[in-house]
């Protein structure tokens, strides 16, 4: 792809990129049924699909070459984040990379963290110091836990990984308290540390608002195929207007979100100072609208999309639980305004 291609609103894929998604999307529908993600609601993590994902490459690509990776573009790793989503892999590819490519621009990083062997997280929130402990979407499994104290970027461990609590999003969650932690290593300080992990906070949204619109496509997927198949006084129930139109919805929904997810990340990459607002707003639009997305899905498949076995069930909630993973979308949605304003007054 052209460097300026995205700059352009030209949205297509190269080559490269469309080899690179489907091979993601072969993997995952090879060794990540809905069966998988069930078996795994319970922790959170597969450890067996993470070494699988981690043995193609998956960690390596995210990091530059400088640090043992790929050098792989923020768009390139849209595109995976996009076929987890698809998937609802119990994996913690999203929080791995982003802490992962943060160690790497601070000079700390280990090969066993390039390879995925040590599984890092970070604290998502919205980059504020806070005392205390704090929920971390990956806090359960992480061999590291990177977060923001202050004007310091922290990397903690612990003995005892602390305990997973029960959220919607079937995500490894924990409370992750600093203070409890076996060792504290400050890895950088002052504003350009904090300007680092603000960037790491910019990734992890665009990533997961990126799996968030897979998920939502294979949401209306689902849906889509019953109403095809469910017939009401002798016509399929997809030619009714109550159910045709929410699903086109949807379907606008998916690539407004992909669009956007594609050019944040472009000028992430590239220009990141130019539309910092972008990569935030890829998170907040797909927040509010993976939920009614998902939503609608279930609607379209009356009692059975809420029934437990129902995969659309498993989309529902991971739809609510991932888009609040890094805090009150709310937060971020002042900070875009925030961006917007300031750029506006330098104007």
């Amino acid at each position: 792809m052209d460097r300026y291609e995205l700059r352009r609103l030209d949205y297509s894929l190269s080559e490269d990129h469309q080899a690179l998604q489907a091979a993601c999307r072969d993997f995952f529908s090879t060794h990540c049924s809905i069966e998988t993600v069930r078996a795994a609601e319970e922790s959170g993590f597969d450890k067996n699909l993470w070494e699988r994902l981690c043995a193609m490459g998956a960690t390596t690509m995210a990091l530059p070459e400088s640090a043992g990776g790929d050098g792989a573009t923020l768009v390139d790793l849209t595109l995976v984040a996009e076929e987890i989503g698809r998937s609802l892999a119990p994996v913690p590819w999203i929080d791995h990379v982003c802490a992962a490519r943060l160690l790497a621009r601070l000079g700390g990083i280990e090969p066993d963290v390039v390879n995925g062997t040590k599984v890092v997280a970070l604290d998502p929130q919205q980059g504020m110091a806070s005392s205390g402990a704090r929920l971390i979407p990956a806090g359960s499994i992480a061999d590291q836990v990177i977060v923001r104290d202050g004007d310091q970027v922290v990397e903690l461990t612990f003995a005892t990984r602390p305990a997973r609590v029960d959220n919607i999003g079937k995500l490894p969650m924990a409370w992750v308290d600093p203070a409890g932690a076996d060792t504290r290593t400050v890895l950088a300080e002052g504003p350009g540390a904090l300007a680092e992990y603000q960037r790491a906070l910019d990734e992890w949204r665009l990533l997961t608002g990126a799996a968030l619109v897979g998920l939502v496509e294979e949401t209306m997927t689902i849906a889509a195929e019953f109403a095809k198949t469910r017939y009401t006084l002798g016509v399929p129930i997809s030619t009714l207007q109550a159910i045709s139109h929410p699903l086109a919805n949807i379907a606008i929904t998916v690539q407004g979100g992909r669009n956007l997810a594609r050019r944040a990340a472009w000028f992430l990459d590239n220009e990141p100072d130019e539309r910092p607002e972008l990569a935030p707003s890829v998170f907040v639009f797909m927040a509010e609208e993976a939920a009614r997305a998902a939503t609608m899905a279930v609607h379209v498949q009356g009692g059975l999309g809420v029934s437990a076995e129902a995969a659309a069930t498993a989309y529902l909630v991971r739809a609510r639980g991932w888009a609040i993973a890094g805090g009150d979308p709310g937060a971020t949605a002042t900070h875009i305004a925030e961006l917007v304003a300031a750029r506006e007054g330098r104007s």
